[in-house]
């Protein structure tokens, strides 16, 4: 098993996660213990949880991106307050980056804030989500409009649960292992750019660098003042798509493909309005292409896209802020693009 500090909790990765999730509990004497569950995780990780866990309350909402919002965090509330959870309560989030940033917010809220504890089960919420305090739900379509940051007591990631995702989860929190590896470590970079598919990958190496590049931006800066904002690279044109999609398809992009467009059009951004070279953003087409499959634009309102940039909480009185690339492997922040650039940066995307 291994640990890697986080400053003010631990993350532990490996086998022996779920017993050390026991100690855990057992040492802190909660009141009460609390799971929260989806449909998915209540079926196919819930059962392993409970062999090592006793005397737990379970939790459940509903599983997806359009049910992370208020009326799920009442839910979860409700909850509490019906079992008379106190403040030595603890919720355990067991689920992906969806039910993880919710039930973050819900206990971060709940009494003005009762411990909570990360048990992520998808490679997305192992490698970024479950990492650095975020908690929060979307409000009026835009994303993460409402939340905090408040720690996890700890986080215990048990890579066995990835084998119960179907791949396009897989390849969802790809886009964010890439996205560590362009703003901080080119070596990294060189070793995913080596793989021939996600089937070859050693996903336990992935997730330990990833954690290891997360956990030091964050501990730097944890209330993201500064060079936490690397960790938007891709995020800005990828959730106002993220949320594009919500809303207008009948089958909408999960999170990290969204980045994964988002990633190529800051890519392009960087090309033009910063120092990336043109080898380099040829070099991130590539691999991105590799595994995410070309998202068509021919229905998408390029305005509205815009728009919806407008709402991202990175941005300030001078416009829209970008992460961008000074090269692979270094991320530069605070850049202000215009919506020509932003629009070209679109269509760069939509030509490929």
């Amino acid at each position: 098993m291994k640990e890697i500090n986080a400053k003010d909790y631990s993350i532990l990765l490996g086998d022996d996660t779920l017993d050390a999730l026991l100690a855990h509990l057992i040492e802190r004497s909660y009141s009460q213990v609390f799971v929260l569950v989806d449909e998915n995780t209540e079926k196919c990780c819930l059962p392993i949880v409970s062999q090592i866990l006793f005397d737990i309350k379970i939790i459940r909402i509903t599983s997806g991106e359009s049910n992370k919002n208020i009326t799920s965090t009442q839910i979860i509330w409700n909850e509490l307050l019906q079992h008379k959870a106190d403040r030595q309560s603890v919720l355990i989030n067991l689920g992906g980056g969806v039910l993880g940033d919710l039930g973050g917010f819900a206990a971060a809220t709940y009494k003005r804030g009762i411990d909570y504890i990360q048990v992520p089960t998808t490679l997305l919420a192992m490698v970024d989500s479950s990492i650095g305090g975020k908690t929060g739900i979307d409000y009026n379509t835009i994303k993460n409009c409402i939340g905090t940051i408040q720690p996890p007591a700890a986080v215990y990631i048990y890579p066995r649960f990835l084998k119960t995702l179907p791949e396009r989860e897989i390849l969802s929190g790809l886009a964010e292992i890439i996205k560590h590896a362009l703003i901080d470590d080119e070596a990294y970079w060189e070793y995913i750019n080596k793989m021939q598919s996600i089937d070859s990958a050693d996903l336990e190496y992935l997730i330990l660098e990833s954690i290891k590049i997360k956990s030091s931006i964050v501990k730097k800066d944890p209330f993201e003042q500064g060079e936490r904002k690397l960790l938007n690279f891709g995020h800005t044109i990828g959730h106002a798509i993220e949320a594009y999609s919500l809303l207008h398809d009948k089958a909408p992009l999960i999170h990290g493909e969204a980045i994964a467009i988002g990633m190529l059009c800051e890519a392009y951004l960087s090309n033009t309005c910063s120092e990336l070279s043109s080898k380099e953003l040829q070099a991130i087409e590539a691999i991105v292409l590799k595994f995410f499959p070309k998202y068509s634009f021919r229905n998408i309102q390029l305005k509205d896209v815009i728009e919806l940039m407008y709402q991202d909480k990175k941005n300030n009185s001078d416009g829209i802020n970008f992460t961008l690339l000074k090269r692979i492997g270094k991320g530069k922040i605070n850049n202000t693009c215009n919506e020509s650039q932003i629009t070209l940066a679109l269509n760069y995307y939509d030509s490929l």
